[in-house]
Formats: structure tokens, C-alpha cells, sequence
């Protein structure tokens, strides 16, 4: 698919464009002043440095990762098989910061918190037509009531949109564009993955016989790598996110994005670390039809590896070869994925670090009232 730039972006009434005059908002509404709308952030990336310009409206925790087998199931016996796992979790987004971010951040954390008020509307309307309706009153008086509450309600919809959205343009040298779009080619590359997990916690086995001769025990669930915008966000350029829990990184060309219900956090590429590495499964669910089976075992072994026959359920399971893709940073990130294809996660790895090479320092920002 690849990356594509816009030159514009819509939100309600109002349009942001880029232009080689500049950056600008209008609004399609005669008479609707500019100001009353949503703030609109425009970044510069290029050689010389990071522009932030904004248009202003008026009035770890520990990271496990070992080489040995890892089924993700445990049974039921007196004594424990396995050590407790330990969560695989970041930092509480208000301490994932960058200092680049601080502006940007709390806007979107402000609009975050605000609520809409266009749902009471919409109830207050129903009900008001429901009690004139019942009161056997003119159909046009119902009729009439009905299309004001459509209104009313359009209208604090709309507003709601403009009070919650942030407008964030991007523009870029051909070196960044260039950059940005290997990341986002090798994010497509990694969606294509039949399975991605997202690995919550980790523990070592202390009984290898009842987890099919295992050295740790992790707890996963099932997650997707999409391209999608953040909510309440309108960009310009296509951004990757990557759903871990109960956070989901957003990959843009100048930072990583972390939200969550409580509010957002920021990760530069600078001290974003990416690492890929190979790692032995034992598959106890439907083996994808991209992974890589390099072996087999028994869910129940002996000392010696083969099948504990004392259990009567004992079969086969199929040893699968993961990737696992895990990012951490000084400021709380840590995460880990896995994926059921090998290949793709390196490449993403690599872009990354490229990306946080080739990005410039930022300028102090500028701004300009609409």
C-alpha cells in the first residue's frame, strides 16, 4: 500500500491544508470564526532540524526473554509447577514522556478528559418527542420538535468533534519521507503475520514434566498490528498501531505515541529500543499456517524426554519457531510481541534505529495565532 502525505485535513467545518505558502485552517461555514476551532500542530522534519508549529484557536518494570521453550498453558496440582509470572508492563503513560512532547501531550490528554454532551441532547430530544407524541398533540408540533432535536443534536455532535480533535500535519525532506516509509512498508509486512501475541508476563517452570519439558511459562493473548490513527487524532500521514494490553503504540515519523483509557504518553526513537530475537514454542492451540515447526514433544514428559504414559490425555504438541519483537525505553516503555512469522520484525527493528538516526534536533517551537 505505502506511505501517502495529504495535503489536507478535515475536521467538521473546518479544513487544514499545506501549501507551499505554508500551513493554514479555513473554515466551509460563512460566518464561523477560524478560531472557534480545533488547535491544529503542524512538525517540519528535515535536515536542519524538528519545526513545532501550532495554529492556536481563540477565546519496568522487568522484561523476560529467554531462548528455551515456552508452552502457555499450566495444569492443575498441589504442588506448583512454576514460579509466579512476572508482568511484562510499562510504565503509567503520564511518566512515558519526552521532553519534545510535554505541549503536544497535554493537549491530548486535556481533550482526552473532556466529555460530550451531545448523547444528553439526543436523550432529552427523545424524550420530549416520546411525551408530545403520548400527549396526543399536532403531528406536525412532533414532527417539528423532532427535526429541532436533529438539529440540536448535529450540532453538539459537531462541536463535541471540533473540542476533542487534534490536528497534527506532518511535512518532510525526501531523506525523513524516505525513512518514515521503510517503517511503515515493514509495519505493513508485519500485519500480514497469521498471529501476533502480545506476552502480558513470564515465569520460570520448577517442574519441566507437567509443561511439556519447558523451561518458562508466559501468559498471552491474542493482538493486531493495524494502520490506524489514533482516537481523536487527524493526521496527514499513515500511522501504525500496535495493541499491547491495556496501551497501544502509535508509530508517527517523529515519536511513538502510548495511550491509554487514563491519558496518552510519548517515546522518542532515541530512546525507543527495539529488539528481534528467534524463539522455540510449544503450541498447544492451532499452529499458524506461516510458523515454522522445528520439532515436537509430549505436553507431559519423563526425565528422559519422552512421554509420561501415568497421564492418559498425553499427545504430541508441535515445537513452532516465533519471532519476538520487545520495546522498552528509560522513561517505563516495556512490552513484548510475538509473531507467528519470522522475518518482518527485523526489518522493522532496522528501520526504526534508521529512523532514530536520521531524525534531526528539535527547534524550539513557534507559535502563530489562526
Amino acid at each position: 500500500m505505502g506511505l501517502y502525505i495529504r495535503k489536507s485535513i478535515s475536521v467538521g467545518p473546518f479544513r487544514f491544508n499545506l501549501s507551499k505558502s505554508g500551513f493554514g485552517v479555513s473554515a466551509g461555514v460563512k460566518g464561523l470564526r477560524v478560531g472557534t476551532g480545533p488547535r491544529g500542530n503542524y512538525v517540519r522534519i528535515g535536515a536542519n532540524g524538528i519545526y513545532y508549529r501550532s495554529t492556536i484557536p481563540i477565546g519496568s518494570q522487568e522484561r523476560i526473554v529467554d531462548d528455551t521453550i515456552q508452552p502457555n498453558y499450566q495444569e492443575s496440582f498441589e504442588a506448583p509447577t512454576h514460579e509466579p509470572l512476572k508482568e511484562i508492563e510499562s510504565a503509567h503513560v503520564s511518566q512515558i514522556v519526552d521532553s519534545s512532547s510535554a505541549e503536544l501531550l497535554k493537549e491530548l490528554n486535556e481533550k482526552q478528559k473532556k466529555s460530550s454532551s451531545w448523547p444528553f441532547i439526543f436523550i432529552l430530544f427523545f424524550a420530549v418527542v416520546f411525551g408530545i407524541h403520548n400527549a396526543e398533540l399536532p403531528k406536525w408540533v412532533v414532527a417539528l420538535t423532532a427535526v429541532l432535536g436533529g438539529v440540536s443534536t448535529w450540532v453538539c455532535y459537531t462541536r463535541d468533534t471540533l473540542a476533542k480533535t487534534t490536528v497534527l500535519f506532518y511535512d518532510f525532506d525526501s531523506e525523513m519521507e524516505l525513512a518514515y516509509d521503510k517503517l511503515f512498508s515493514a509495519a505493513e509486512q508485519m500485519a500480514k503475520a497469521n498471529k501476533c501475541w502480545h506476552i502480558s508476563a513470564s515465569g520460570k517452570v520448577l517442574d519441566k514434566k507437567y509443561h511439556a519439558g519447558a523451561s518458562n511459562l508466559i501468559d498471552r493473548k491474542l493482538t493486531s498490528i493495524m494502520i490506524s490513527e489514533p482516537p481523536r487524532l487527524k493526521t496527514n500521514v499513515k500511522t501504525v498501531s500496535i495493541a499491547v494490553g491495556r496501551q497501544t503504540l502509535h508509530f508517527f515519523p517523529d515519536r511513538v505515541l502510548v495511550y491509554d483509557t487514563t491519558g496518552v504518553g510519548a517515546v522518542s526513537y532515541q530512546d525507543l529500543v527495539v529488539m528481534v530475537g528467534d524463539k522455540k514454542f510449544i503450541e498447544e492451540e492451532s499452529v499458524p499456517a506461516d510458523a515454522l515447526i522445528v520439532g515436537k514433544t509430549w505436553k507431559y514428559v519423563n526425565k528422559s524426554g519422552g512421554p509420561d504414559r501415568r497421564f492418559k490425555d498425553n499427545h504430541e504438541l508441535p515445537i513452532c519457531l516465533y519471532q519476538e519483537l520487545s520495546f522498552t525505553s528509560q522513561s517505563g516503555l516495556n512490552e513484548l510481541i510475538q509473531l507467528s512469522t519470522r522475518g518482518p520484525a527485523e526489518k522493522f527493528e532496522t528501520s526504526v534505529n534508521c529512523l532514530a538516526e536520521v531524525l534531526p534536533r528539535e527547534i524550539d517551537s513557534d507559535k502563530i495565532a489562526a
